[in-house]
């Protein structure tokens, strides 16, 4: 019985050591790593981890998508500890926050990105390597025989937050496995398999990426910077059967003029997550590659992933039509129990998947029921026999799949010493999202206020677009009118398209 991330990862190493774990892009550092090559180059680093610092509990992990990335995370795993990682583009501050909330011991840091200092680290130690010395690490064989807990955490996340700082959600090893059981089933992962790798590993979806991958022994194939942005070159040019992303990818792709048809592909499955996926951007991903399955998948971070999932008819005729064009997110995993409070109202789920609470005991605070149903804040109504989501009961949005709190943007705005009063609402236009701030206060630039806020902010936290007024429209209750700011902001977007 697997009972936790490293087994996962090698029992696949055991059972095909010279099959290709990761295939990177061409270029220098390209080519494949092995299951065998990346296990000793993790069993290395492990080693260098433990002769330095002794037991850890916590490992930050500040890497790209290179080797120093993967080896550095296995290498946490296989020492039993959580991984935390940090983002390479986040500003140092915000770094050294989860390095401090999370009670990080050590820091593996890719030597390309982690430049600069260590103050982002907060004063832990910092290790770093290139892709060079991991290429050629050999372990001593000093470590202690890996031993599995399946109530160890597994891996620290953090979020946006409501209170402008980030919230940190941890994850167990028994609260993971589960979905990957499920997932490595229902798509027939196995090592004949090319598997997209489309997220940051500071998003939980990345997760999915990699264990859903070695799991089943397959190659995860990394894209290059361009191929991001040209899904159907990526899928076609390096032969991908599977395919994850948030469905926003499908509208980026048709706005830069790269989701082009007709092109022959290997590809089996495609399965998007993250946020509402739209029956328009269904019809053009089909239109790409009508002879793979089509999933939608839906969860948010504390339960683990995703906990429903819906597959679109093979034929388009039989295609469900919503009330409010989206793919249904379909029917709760089997293990997990979910309610909706009404006819339509919050999701509210539990199992095996729920999370135990955040970092922070003060963030629980209404979020369980008292049966210990976890309440989403998004809402559905089954439609159909399918449930399917109709948005958040709150202001939350999400921005290329990354969940954003406008209050920890408004926070941030806030603090600026040209703006008096900030709100910022997520808009929608041709199946992307955005952030627009709308501001009192001085009239301040665009690229001004965008340059002050990176020092703080991750680029996703970021607006867009900023609109400066003389005052923030009212309700009669004396609270901000959102509704009416929408208004205005739509207006304004109308009028500069027209």
């Amino acid at each position: 019985m697997t009972r936790g991330l490293w087994e996962v990862f090698a029992a696949s190493a055991e059972r095909y050591p010279d099959n290709a774990a990761v295939e990177f892009p061409d270029g220098p550092g390209g080519g494949t790593v092995g299951y065998r090559e990346l296990r000793r180059g993790a069993e290395a680093v492990a080693e260098r981890i433990a002769a330095a610092h002794g037991p850890v509990a916590r490992v930050g992990l500040l890497a790209a998508r290179g080797r120093v990335a993967y080896t550095g995370y296995l290498a946490a795993l296989r020492l039993g500890a959580a991984v935390v990682p940090l983002g390479p583009d986040y500003p140092a501050a915000r770094n050294r926050g989860i390095c401090e909330a999370a009670g990080v011991d050590v820091v593996v840091a890719d030597a390309a990105v982690g430049r600069g200092g260590t103050g982002w680290a907060a004063g832990r130690p910092v290790l770093r390597f290139t892709d060079d010395e991991i290429r050629v690490a050999e372990p001593d064989g000093r470590l202690a025989p890996h031993e599995a807990d399946p109530e160890r955490l597994a891996y620290l996340l953090f979020t946006s937050g409501t209170t402008g700082r980030p919230k940190g959600i941890p994850i167990r090893h028994r609260q993971v496995l589960p979905f990957l059981a499920h997932n490595i089933a229902r798509y027939g992962v196995g090592p004949d398999c090319r598997m997209s790798h489309t997220f940051e590993l500071t998003f939980d979806l990345s997760v999915y990426d990699l264990f859903v991958t070695w799991g089943g022994g397959a190659t995860l194939v990394v894209p290059s910077r361009t191929e991001l942005f040209a899904p159907v070159d990526y899928l076609t040019g390096r032969g991908l059967t599977h395919w994850f992303s948030v469905p926003s990818a499908v509208s980026v792709g048709a706005g830069f003029g790269r989701l082009t048809t007709g092109r022959p592909s290997a590809l089996r499955h495609s399965v998007f997550c993250g946020e509402q996926f739209t029956l328009d951007q269904a019809r053009a991903w089909h239109a790409v590659a009508p002879e793979s399955t089509l999933d939608n998948l839906y969860g948010p971070t504390e339960l683990t992933i995703a906990c429903s999932e819906f597959r679109l008819p093979e034929v388009t005729a039989r295609w469900p039509v919503t009330s409010n064009g989206t793919v249904p997110i379909g029917r709760v995993y089997e293990g997990l129990e979910y309610r909706i409070a009404g006819e339509t109202g919050e999701l509210l789920v539990r199992g095996a998947q729920r999370f135990d609470g955040y970092l922070a005991p003060g963030d629980d605070e209404g979020r369980f029921t008292d049966d210990g149903y976890f309440r989403t804040g998004d809402r559905v109504r089954a439609e159909g026999g399918q449930l399917v989501h109709l948005g958040r009961l709150d202001d939350q949005v999400k921005i290329r799949g990354y969940r954003v709190e406008p209050g920890e943007v408004e926070a941030a705005l806030r603090r600026l010493d040209a703006v008096a009063e900030a709100v910022v609402l997520g808009v929608a236009r041709d199946g992307v999202t955005d952030l627009v701030a709308c501001y009192t206060g001085r009239a301040t630039g665009r690229l001004e206020l965008i340059r002050t806020l990176r020092g703080t902010l991750p680029i996703h936290l970021v607006p867009r677009r900023f609109e400066h007024l003389d005052s923030l429209p009212r309700n009669a209750n004396g609270k901000v009118d959102r509704g009416a700011l929408r208004r205005i902001v739509s207006e304004v977007t109308d009028d500069a398209l027209a």
